[in-house]
């Protein structure tokens, strides 16, 4: 299921939608919003290039300024940031209200509801587009001419762009979604799949986005480059999390090690895994100055080299940077006596 399907089939649900509002559109809150009786609306209307925009979510909300006013939400999902997204965004809010005009057979005097355009941005850089037309428009600030220009402006939701802290005090099925959609530390994984799971058994009428979450926690556990075979389920997910909590803390205590031996090439960096640390900074020390000999006699051979056989390819120097103190003394034996440089490198 690629990335597109799967959040049209996520925000096809009521309840994602309102965690998505409250809990990421809070001002959106204050039109006194009515849940309840919210609906799905169809996206007949095409892009600008004849193009079927059915990437979209659409649905309409009753809001307490009265009985027929209604805020209708569009939600556009982006993995990539997109500079023109302020001109689509009038784009799609002129052709929605276009298909509200003629599905509703508005008249002259009739009013247009209100609507509110939400990018869902899960691109692994920050979205460095402008949120507003005027980000596009080029006139200086103050210029009479900004009273003529389109106001057209989105809300953009940069999953990256929360802290773990804001995120952990939200308790939407929403944002556990925008939890699994960031890479993750394996030791944070196998809470973050336990608090899907408690919210799941708290709702168990939602079958279909246990399903949909499923697929989320399978990329969650992939990206945190587990190479076995994963379970369709998503609570034997959680049991083959915990049978690799053993295989982790190896991996972290490696981590630790090889933090703890660049410790000791730096003397004494502050930061470091407890476990091998103090292993590691010996280890470190030694491999610091043994890396210092081995610097150091890169530069010999390839000085040695240019006064014997003149200016040295790039290809060879690569060679010599890479070497180790073995071969850098070998070539230094016989680069002394050999009669082309191509000899001094010959297996």
């Amino acid at each position: 299921m690629n990335a597109d399907s799967l959040y049209h089939r996520l925000f096809s649900h009521p309840v994602m939608v309102e965690g998505l509002v409250r809990e990421f559109v809070p001002d959106a809150m204050a039109a006194g919003l009515d849940f309840a009786a919210m609906e799905k609306v169809s996206a007949k209307f095409h892009g600008p290039l004849g193009e079927r925009r059915e990437g979209d979510v659409i649905w309409r909300l009753p809001t307490t300024y009265g009985s027929d006013v209604y805020l209708y939400l569009l939600i556009e999902f982006q993995s990539q940031s997109d500079w023109w997204m302020p001109l689509r965004t009038q784009v799609y809010q002129g052709l929605l209200w276009q298909q509200i005009i003629s599905e509703q057979s508005l008249k002259a005097g009739d009013k247009l509801p209100p609507v509110i355009l939400i990018v869902l941005y899960n691109g692994g850089s920050r979205w460095t587009a402008p949120t507003d037309l005027a980000g596009l428009i080029a006139l200086p600030p103050g210029s009479p001419l900004w009273d003529w220009q389109p106001r057209a402006q989105y809300h953009l939701i940069d999953m990256g762009g929360f802290s773990s802290g804001e995120l952990e005090r939200l308790e939407s099925l929403t944002a556990l979604l925008v939890r699994l959609e960031r890479r993750q530390e394996p030791a944070k994984l196998a809470p973050l799949v336990d608090e899907v799971i408690r919210w799941f058994r708290r709702h168990p009428d939602y079958a279909d986005l246990r399903r949909l979450f499923t697929a989320l926690v399978e990329q969650a556990i992939k990206g945190v480059g587990i190479q076995k075979v994963i379970p369709a389920d998503l609570t034997e997910m959680r049991t083959m999390l915990a049978t690799l909590g053993e295989y982790w803390k190896e991996q972290w205590k490696a981590e630790g090690l090889k933090e703890g031996r660049a410790e000791g090439l730096r003397l004494g960096l502050e930061e470091g895994r407890k476990e091998g640390r103090e292993e590691g900074r010996e280890e470190g020390r030694e491999e610091g100055r043994e890396e210092a000999r081995r610097e150091e006699r890169v530069g010999f051979v390839l000085r040695l080299l240019e006064r014997r056989f003149g200016p040295v390819s790039e290809e060879l120097k690569d060679r010599v940077v890479v070497a180790d103190l073995d071969t850098l003394d070998h070539w230094t034996d016989r680069a002394i006596d050999a009669e082309t440089i191509e000899s001094v490198f010959k297996q």
